[in-house]
């Protein structure tokens, strides 16, 4: 072994641990995901929501599963405003954050674009479009003053492939592809890393939201096929984020052996 090599710092699950990790949307489905796998692996957990209630209850969880420290914030990614205020605010053991988890998104509506509503646009553009460009700006800039981070976006396959009545919704999933892909140029040159995780259908709260409650509705989308679990992306984006510092994993489409894309499954 050669002397650079052997200084290099350790990839696999140990290499999280005690790094400071910020997830958005982490109070379920993906986001809580994400935040147990994180917390086995021995990770600080930087945690934001809108329902504080919900991160509080996660946070005991996490600290027995061997999160060291975990610290919750209330916030919405639509408002500038309170993103720059609250992180510009944290505590300073919270500052320095090593790995960036831009997971909060939703879908509104299943409309042909003809008849949908302005305002379910508005709250996917503010959210999945212009939250995650906020948050992203809070953050980098320490990352690429430290000389260390690591920023994943969650995109989907609707960034790849639109469907009918998801016009919009699939818009703001290429915008964040974009952005991925923009981001991963601008920081060229810094040890900061970028990476796009894509899933397919994942079974959480998702379709709830997209249909307003409905739950039947919801239960609708996942009947007749094996979905992805909230945990299958979680454990793809903690292999991404402990791969040797040289490696950045740009991009990663994952779907269930029953969808082969946006339109096709196996039901």
């Amino acid at each position: 072994m050669t002397e650079n090599q052997s200084a290099q710092p350790p990839s696999g699950p140990a290499a999280i641990a005690g790094q400071t990790v910020f997830i958005t949307g982490a109070s379920a489905g993906i986001g809580a995901a994400c935040a147990h796998a994180f917390a086995r692996a021995g990770a600080r957990l930087l945690l934001a929501a809108r329902r504080q209630d919900k991160l509080r209850d996660l946070a005991a969880a996490l600290q027995k599963e061997g999160s060291p420290a975990v610290h919750t914030i209330t916030l919405d990614v639509r408002d500038a405003a309170q993103v720059s205020a609250t992180l510009g605010a944290l505590p300073e053991a919270w500052r320095a954050i090593d790995v960036l988890i831009n997971n909060a998104g939703l879908s509104r509506g299943l409309d042909k674009l003809q008849e949908g509503k302005p305002e379910d646009w508005d709250e996917m553009i503010d959210t999945n479009v212009k939250g995650l460009l906020y948050v992203t700006r809070a953050v980098v800039p320490g990352m690429i003053e430290r000389g260390r981070g690591h920023i994943v976006n969650l995109g989907s396959t609707a960034g790849h492939m639109t469907y009918p009545k998801g016009a919009v919704y699939c818009a703001t999933k290429a915008a964040e592809k974009s952005i991925s892909e923009g981001l991963r140029q601008d920081v060229l040159g810094t040890p900061v890393r970028v990476t796009s995780i894509d899933p397919g259908m994942v079974q959480t709260d998702f379709s709830k939201v997209r249909f307003r409650g409905d739950e039947e509705r919801a239960a609708k989308v996942y009947q007749g096929v094996t979905p992805l679990q909230p945990e299958d992306i979680a454990d793809a984006i903690l292999w991404a984020v402990t791969r040797p510092a040289h490696v950045n994993i740009s991009e990663m489409l994952i779907t269930s052996i029953d969808q082969a894309n946006s339109l096709l499954f196996n039901r």
